[in-house]
């Protein structure tokens, strides 16, 4: 095999609740990832260069450095098998970067798939969400994938079935947040409201959209909006459009609104067009 392309899936978090912080500085998640239809193409080819690890992007945003987590994916591998083989791996952006939809993780978890399937190196599953979580707490989700409760730094991983399908429109204002940043600034203690993360996974057993996009919530908004109002003025229109709810992914920027109405979501998409509040915007699903 020369040359393998893959898609590397964006998510959002249902519900974010981040618990307490750790010794190591991490902090404790309760959370609900899933996938939607938001990818990256990742394309890897084989060289001739002998030893070499090359990345390239399509925006100059991005590292193209030993710091792109695909090139770490890269490396963790070819160091542990002895592999010399020279590899380009070119990355086709479209997951909001710096967005809350762990774009870089996704990369990375789909590069870990690539060559694992390139070198024929017999990984299973869990053997590469392993070697994931040591290059970044999103990645053994992202290697996974689909619809799961996500505990610890995010790695501890429960599968949930696929939720009702609706339609998602997400949309990342002309903004970049740092997720250190968000975290740093965190108070724990002055968390009044927090997501219902079991109701919200009970709800996704049972199928019921509306009684699911009811519970969303994510904490970290509490942060993130009194920096960027930006933030709920997105969500405010998504809601006037006819969600069912809207909040922001991760640690933001990136807000999406849930719909059971396609016509209304694509009316969600025109409306925030014509108010210019937003620089990435898509009208999708979800991913199972």
């Amino acid at each position: 095999m020369e040359e393998i392309q893959l898609k590397a899936y964006g998510k959002i978090n249902l519900g974010l609740d981040v618990i307490r912080k750790r010794p190591d500085g991490y902090h404790d998640l309760d959370m609900i990832m899933q996938t939607v239809g938001i990818y990256d193409d990742i394309i890897i080819k084989k060289t001739h260069t002998f030893g070499e690890i090359k990345v390239e992007t399509d925006t100059e945003v991005l590292s193209n450095g030993k710091d792109n987590l695909a090139y770490m994916a890269v490396k963790t591998l070819f160091d542990e098998f002895d592999i010399h083989q020279g590899v380009k791996i070119h990355i086709n952006k479209r997951i909001p970067i710096a967005g809350g939809m762990a774009g870089g993780s996704a990369d990375c978890a789909a590069t870990l798939i690539g060559i694992n399937q390139m070198f024929e190196l017999g990984l299973d599953t869990e053997a590469l969400m392993k070697h994931g979580v040591k290059l970044g707490a999103d990645v053994p989700y992202c290697v996974m994938g689909g619809t799961a409760i996500a505990r610890g730094i995010g790695d501890v991983l429960t599968p949930l079935p696929a939720p009702p399908q609706c339609h998602v429109v997400i949309a990342k204002p002309p903004i970049s947040v740092s997720t250190a940043y968000v975290y740093g600034r965190i108070r724990l203690e002055q968390i009044e409201k927090r997501p219902d993360i079991e109701g919200i996974a009970q709800s996704i057993r049972d199928g019921a959209l509306k009684k699911m996009a009811s519970l969303l919530y994510n904490v970290m908004e509490e942060v993130t909006v009194s920096e960027y109002p930006v933030i709920q003025k997105i969500e405010k229109i998504l809601l006037e459009e006819g969600a069912l709810n809207a909040i922001m992914s991760g640690s933001g920027p990136t807000v999406f609104g849930l719909f059971d109405d396609k016509e209304k979501a694509e009316k969600a998409v025109r409306t925030l067009e014509d108010k210019g509040l937003s620089q990435q915007l898509y009208l999708t699903g979800f991913v199972n």
